[in-house]
């Protein structure tokens, strides 16, 4: 037997809540039971398996795939490297879309680009009575969606295809939402911290970061229902960029709303009932 639990954590080179996160995971025990058995000797097998993720996060991997899950919204979500990681800042395009339509009876939301569908689940689990269709043009990122869909109750339609460019019905959505690539292909930060292990093409659309939200927001006009809403995420610097598109392709109450750091953090904008 090598050491204690105490030992462990206080000699590890990663923050003392890594650390703890990790010993979690090997050990397959919540938090209190670390408190409560933090003496216990420990077993060789579970150090070496301790001493292979730790390395892992020193070499840089974001503890969220290490771990294989994040929260979002109150839930935990399970990710993978083929899906981004789940932000705070998002649930802010959740909460722009359930004001959008609170006041709908089975409001139909489509979720454009899902990644690990924690916008489209979260709106299927806030909004039950929601008909909600989430896509991607990655195979992979949908099985993670669907995974998560499963594991907390959701129900929702899943569709394989970039942007419209998929099944999406003939009836026209009450809301479309999108946290799509943003991204400036030139920016320095992806080639730092968690970036570095998450999926290209859903940071950066290979361009000025506002190819995907221009075909985002050029399409939506033909797939929402008069008065239907259209909420997007996008970067901290492109909030009056993303307005000028909103209203050159003609949506009426076009506004930005700040998230928790005061950043202009999601548009949105309305489909006029006589809009043609």
């Amino acid at each position: 037997m090598i050491g204690t639990l105490r030992e462990s954590l206080a000699a590890s080179p990663l923050p003392r809540l890594e650390a703890r996160l990790l010993w979690q995971r090997v050990l397959g025990v919540p938090h209190a039971w670390l408190i409560a058995h933090d003496a216990d000797p420990l077993e060789p097998a579970q150090v070496a398996a301790y001493q292979a993720l730790e390395a892992r996060r020193l070499a840089g991997e974001p503890i969220a795939y290490i771990l294989g899950v994040r929260e979002f919204f109150g839930r935990d979500f399970q990710v993978t490297s083929a899906v981004l990681i789940p932000r705070p800042d998002t649930e802010l395009l959740v909460e722009c879309g359930l004001r959008a339509v609170r006041a709908l009876r089975a409001p139909r939301v489509l979720d454009l680009g899902t990644g690990s569908g924690i916008v489209a689940v979260t709106l299927a689990l806030e909004r039950p009575d929601a008909q909600v269709r989430a896509t991607d043009c990655s195979a992979e990122a949908l099985d993670v969606a669907r995974m998560n869909a499963r594991a907390l109750g959701a129900k929702l339609l899943f569709s394989h295809g970039n942007w419209y460019d998929t099944e999406l019905g003939s009836a026209g959505f009450d809301l479309i939402v999108s946290n799509p690539p943003y991204i400036d292909a030139q920016d320095a930060h992806l080639g730092r911290g968690d970036l570095r292990f998450e999926p290209a093409g859903a940071l950066t659309d290979g361009a000025d970061g506002l190819q995907a939200l221009r075909e985002i927001v050029q399409g939506a006009p033909d797939h929402l229902a008069p008065g239907g809403f259209l909420c997007v995420e996008h970067g901290w610097d492109q909030a009056a960029a993303v307005r000028s598109l909103f209203l050159r392709r003609g949506f009426a109450d076009v506004a930005s709303e700040r998230d928790l750091s005061g950043i202009e953090r999601v548009t949105r904008g309305r489909l006029p009932a006589g809009f043609s």
